[in-house]
């Protein structure tokens, strides 16, 4: 079990990988693969044209992954790769843009985000815990006027903020959980109405491993191993496996 000054590390190491991990950004020129093998192979197919086809092509061969359609940003003036969404610039599988951490969260550092709102959490629900029995005893002091009305209004106010982020936090934390087992961004939600088969739903182990990487021992700690950006895709936020039995 994690102690009060670990926790405090924690949340300042994940708060930090928030505000200064850029999130994802679309490389200059950007092309997807089919175009960039279009082009080695002197295939005349422009990128507007390419695009086109990926958009009404919804019936590729059996055997063949099914990819999802790239766009064109006529602000950035670049390629957009799946699940990028422009804000300011273009940012690979955004999530939303966060006030609290002055960035933008995709994903990159989507995972530390998560880890910022869980440390937070547990660090509020601590502090509300160790106040607890001074706000209970805050009604027996107030009216006995054994104590200074400084120091009540301290604790009261001490004890209910921490409440209030604590619960807060906790609806966050539940809504990211339900959004990270199903592979959804926040921006994709209304994406998702009315689709039966969510594309890039792998189940929720792949979906987790996804966001988190496969190495169980870094899963609470802000960063990721080697192995896991050289093998998940997903974590440089420009490829993305989807569904078999889903049509893009």
């Amino acid at each position: 079990m994690l102690a009060f000054g670990d926790e405090l590390i924690l949340l300042l190491w994940s708060y930090f990988m928030v505000v200064f991990k850029d999130p994802g950004a679309v490389p200059e020129n950007w092309k997807p693969v089919g175009e960039e093998e279009n082009l080695q192979t002197g295939t005349s197919t422009t990128f507007s044209d390419h695009t086109a086809q990926a958009l009404s092509s919804t019936q590729p061969p059996d055997g063949l992954e099914r990819r999802p359609p790239v766009g064109y940003c006529t602000r950035c003036q670049n390629g957009k790769p799946p699940r990028c969404h422009h804000c300011q610039r273009c940012v690979l599988k955004m999530d939303h843009h966060c006030v609290w951490v002055v960035n933008c969260v995709g994903a990159c550092n989507y995972k530390f985000f998560l880890l910022f709102l869980l440390y937070t959490f547990l660090e509020t629900t601590m502090d509300t815990l160790v106040l607890l029995p001074h706000f209970v005893n805050f009604f027996g002091e107030a009216k006995n006027h054994s104590t200074s009305p400084g120091n009540l209004a301290i604790v009261f106010m001490a004890f209910v903020l921490n409440l209030a982020f604590a619960l807060s936090l906790l609806c966050f934390i539940v809504m990211h959980a339900s959004l990270l087992s199903s592979n959804t961004t926040s921006v994709e939600v209304y994406e998702k109405k009315g689709v039966v088969r969510w594309q890039y739903d792998l189940g929720r182990k792949n979906n987790f491993e996804q966001v988190f990487g496969t190495k169980k021992t870094l899963w609470f700690f802000p960063l990721f191993s080697k192995d896991d950006l050289d093998n998940i895709p997903a974590l440089h936020g420009l490829d993305f496996p989807t569904r078999s039995d889903v049509e893009v």
